[in-house]
């Protein structure tokens, strides 16, 4: 009978784990279910895309070096944040684009205009129009803002798919120490292959000159590169960074506490 008995008991108590087991278990789905229509959803939508993590700076085969006001800090984005000042936004009703030279001027004088050799350098299967060197006529470029693959092809209706972004925009690098600076060196500010990458038209937009406190890449998986590239580019010509601007870059860098300043000749 003391047998029958422990078995009973035995018996229950297995019982009562699979039913705790149970109940956990669908815990855990409705709770995995309400995650997803509560924020899952977004997060999911908001993963990094398929687009690069970091983009090409200089090809020293063909390139040459920009001068810049000051060499870029050998260190972490983190650290060299640290370094720049915090101010607030100069006036900008007196910017005039002209004040950084004329567009896609030749300034590193390779004998090719800035916006073809950012082209060249970014696209892959680059091919050049009938007799030039320089001219790019179509290419591949994997995308580093929104995350996906577009075809160039030049064209009155088709070159404008793929713009030139200046990563600190000279828009707010005008309102951020610009205005301090001298006329050459705003032009290589302009045309540094630092500040310059090929981009998604509609993304370069968007962007217009927002800096990281109102603006940040959707491919998610490039904003730690981006924001060292925005803080390596502000090292370089000694510009600032409003409060806000920092604030957002070091939410980014939170990520990413490895990441390393970015450099030309690299």
């Amino acid at each position: 009978m003391s047998t029958t008995w422990a078995a009973y008991r035995r018996g229950r108590r297995q019982s009562r784990q699979a039913w705790v087991l149970l109940i956990v278990l669908i815990a855990g789905a409705l709770g995995g279910v309400a995650w997803f229509f509560t924020v899952g959803q977004f997060a999911v939508a908001e993963a990094p895309g398929n687009g690069p993590t970091e983009a090409p700076v200089f090809d020293p085969s063909w390139m040459r070096p920009v001068e810049p006001v000051q060499p870029v800090p050998v260190d972490s984005a983190v650290d060299a944040l640290e370094t720049l000042p915090v101010k607030g936004r100069a006036v900008k009703d007196n910017y005039d684009r002209n004040e950084f030279g004329q567009a896609w001027l030749d300034v590193d004088r390779n004998g090719c205009d800035t916006r073809n050799d950012i082209l060249r350098r970014d696209l892959t299967a680059a091919e050049f129009t009938a007799g030039s060197k320089c001219r790019v006529a179509s290419g591949e470029l994997r995308e580093p803002y929104v995350g996906q693959d577009i075809h160039f092809r030049r064209g009155s209706e088709s070159s404008s798919a793929v713009q030139i972004d200046h990563v600190v925009a000279l828009g707010d690098a005008w309102q951020k120490g610009a205005q301090q600076l001298t006329a050459k060196q705003r032009q290589s500010l302009a045309n540094d292959p630092l500040n310059l990458i090929a981009v998604d038209g509609a993304a370069n937009v968007k962007k217009s000159a927002s800096d990281a406190a109102s603006w940040l890449p959707a491919n998610k998986g490039f904003r730690c590169h981006y924001v060292a590239r925005q803080i390596s580019v502000k090292a370089a010509y000694r510009l600032w960074v409003t409060q806000a601007e920092k604030d957002a870059m070091k939410r980014v860098l939170d990520s990413c506490p490895g990441q390393q300043t970015i450099r030309a000749m690299e």
